[in-house]
């Protein structure tokens, strides 16, 4: 029998159908077996191994990049935190649990939220990473949210009053959010969304000006950063057709790759037969778009803090001529780093559960989203996922946000997974567990503060290890 509230994103769903009545009892009989104040609690074994579990997932790596994701990590804590989500999940598997699953996003901190186009060419703001997405605890997202803007508030040296206030508003509004949309049908539930226009007219409403100069500069930023830009900044002019600039090791065209000419012809030829292949995965409608466009170039690029040292392609495509870009990325997909803590996704294809869960997650989801398996290259078989490069993104600028304008991009946060999780669990269930008080709001901001002290306490054992060799970290990548 289906656990309560759990729904299975990767296989056929068990349908029950219960009453609103019904669904609201169950999330509140699971204060029981959860009580929402249990949820500050933060209890680790003693025999915990962070550096032990970074380790073991950089041995599926490309172990030349390995050091770059360390260097990386070892800016700050906020950085280590970034990197470190399997060790969170670890530490998370201890945690009280309501029963009440979603589709996780996995590793829901503060900077995988942003702007970026809709497919009707609207910036939204959403969710915008899914590599360790899986069916699991709502707690979960929560919590690594949450402990994200304590760390972040902390990086800005803000005072403990106010990070308190950014972290309770934060998961103030998830709680709302949630109640809120266990008051709406589900069609309404599936159409929400957040978009720059709606932030910067309500915080005029406001007359928060400082606020939505703020908020215009981003969105004219995010804009900018489209296709003509990545034209620019990652090509330059071969032949009268654009090629890849060659930065290593953070971007490597294929022809510098390998040095025998028949060995990059020959990788180049299987890497565009996985792209054919890829174009299968898509609707017919995009997969006709997509082959009004030829192929120019590749090259592997080094992308992220946790995702260092998996494989990652970039693929330069040309429509109606050489003004008319299409980049598209092609990652690597491993398992999510949830698997072992709360079992192995259905999908045989990890590229394919990133896809159905940023599907499922997401408002509305890049036209090009698809998957893959490849066996020809690199000696093994290894799943890819693919999406465009650059799409209007824009991202939290950490560096000079003030207090105020980090409580309000919670906010915005807290409303976003709310609206995820309502879209993948039973947010009738889950409303009614979280209830009306700030009870659960206060508990996980309780876990954001200890978790922080345990994550500054890892980031310095990172440091030790590496200044003692037992890891390699290349800084300034």
């Amino acid at each position: 029998m289906t656990p309560r509230g759990q729904v299975e994103l990767e296989g056929p769903p068990e349908l029950s159908h219960l009453t609103a009545a019904e669904r609201a009892a169950e999330g509140k009989a699971a204060r029981t077996d959860a009580p929402r104040s249990g949820q500050a609690r933060l209890d680790v074994p003693a025999s915990r191994d962070p550096i032990a579990l970074l380790e073991a997932q950089a041995r599926s790596r490309l172990p030349e990049l390995v050091p770059i994701r360390y260097g990386r990590m070892l800016v700050s804590p906020l950085a280590f935190f970034r990197g470190a989500a399997t060790v969170m999940a670890h530490d998370l598997a201890g945690a009280p649990r309501a029963g009440l699953r979603v589709q996780l996003s996995g590793d829901a901190h503060l900077l995988n939220f942003g702007a970026f186009a809709s497919p009707e060419r609207d910036l939204v703001f959403d969710l915008n990473d899914f590599d360790e997405t899986s069916s699991g605890p709502f707690e979960w997202d929560v919590k690594r949210l949450a402990a994200s803007f304590e760390i972040a508030g902390r990086q800005r040296n803000f005072r403990d009053a106010e990070r308190m206030r950014i972290v309770l508003a934060t998961v103030r509004a998830y709680r709302r959010a949630m109640r809120q949309f266990a008051t709406v049908g589900d069609l309404e539930v599936w159409y929400a969304r957040l978009d720059a226009q709606a932030m910067l007219e309500e915080l005029r409403r406001q007359h928060d000006r400082k606020l939505a100069r703020a908020l215009s500069r981003s969105a004219a930023k995010a804009r900018a950063k489209d296709g003509a830009r990545a034209l620019a900044k990652l090509t330059r002019e071969v032949d009268g057709e654009p090629r890849f600039v060659s930065e290593p090791p953070l971007i490597v065209p294929l022809v510098e790759l390998i040095d025998d000419r028949e060995e990059t012809d020959a990788l180049q030829a299987q890497l565009l037969t996985i792209f054919r292949r890829y174009r299968r995965t898509l609707p017919q409608d995009r997969r006709r778009l997509l082959e009004g466009f030829r192929y120019v170039d590749l090259a592997r690029r080094v992308v992220g803090i946790g995702a260092v040292g998996t494989r990652c392609w970039m693929l330069l495509l040309l429509g109606r001529d050489e003004h008319d870009p299409l980049f598209l990325q092609i990652k690597e997909a491993e398992a999510s780093v949830l698997e072992p803590l709360l079992g192995r996704s259905r999908f045989a294809n990890h590229g394919q559960r990133v896809v159905e869960g940023q599907r499922l997650l997401q408002a509305s989801s890049d036209i090009f989203l698809g998957w893959i398996q490849a066996d020809e290259v690199d000696g093994g078989s290894r799943d890819y996922y693919v999406r465009q490069l650059w799409d209007w993104k824009g991202s939290l600028d950490v560096e000079t946000i003030q207090p105020r304008g980090l409580a309000e991009y919670g906010v915005a946060c807290g409303w976003t997974l709310a609206r995820a999780h309502a879209r993948s669990g039973d947010r009738i269930a889950i409303g009614s567990y979280l209830g009306k008080s700030d009870r659960f709001d206060r508990a996980v901001a309780e876990f954001a503060a200890a978790y922080a002290d345990l994550n500054a306490d890892d980031y310095r054992a990172l440091d030790r290890a590496a200044a003692e060799g037992k890891v390699t970290a290349v800084t300034g990548e």
